[in-house]
């Protein structure tokens, strides 16, 4: 199959699997006489498998030592359950920031309860002090530094 199909069937993009080639997460394909790519099953299974690993957050170098332990079955899996221990960590510190941020949000935005001109808004001039260097009331409820 080209390109095209391969984009089609997987619901990739035809520049994201150039990427992936250009990356070394795709095999470079055999060329045709006329010069376009072609692909086959096993193309389509392992572009999947990218998209399903990158769906999951996954770094580039994380999917390439999981294809390395895809292309060596035999070995000890410690490694990926040391790579998904990780990310699996990584993604509890993100969740941790993203509650910091909703909570500076919400009292940044409960400065400005009711209906009133942009000169009297909480969260503008809240937002101006803060670009001026003093502190906002989102950072400063929650102690953090702006």
């Amino acid at each position: 199959m080209k390109i095209g199909e391969l984009a089609k069937r997987t619901g990739s993009e035809v520049e994201t699997i150039r990427y992936y080639e250009k990356e070394g997460l795709l095999p470079m394909p055999p060329r045709s006489e006329g010069n376009y790519r072609q692909y086959g099953d096993g193309d389509a299974e392992r572009l999947l498998f990218i998209r399903h690993c990158r769906s999951l957050g996954m770094s580039l170098d994380d999917i390439r030592k999981l294809q390395h332990f895809q292309g060596r079955p035999d070995l000890a899996c410690d490694e990926i359950d040391a790579l998904l221990d990780r990310h699996v960590q990584e993604t509890e510190l993100q969740i941790q920031s993203l509650q910091r941020l909703q909570k500076q949000l919400q009292a940044l935005r409960n400065t400005c309860r009711t209906h009133m001109s942009a000169r009297q808004c909480g969260i503008l001039q809240n937002l101006e002090n803060a670009a001026a260097g003093s502190d906002c009331i989102c950072h400063h409820a929650h102690g953090e530094a702006g």
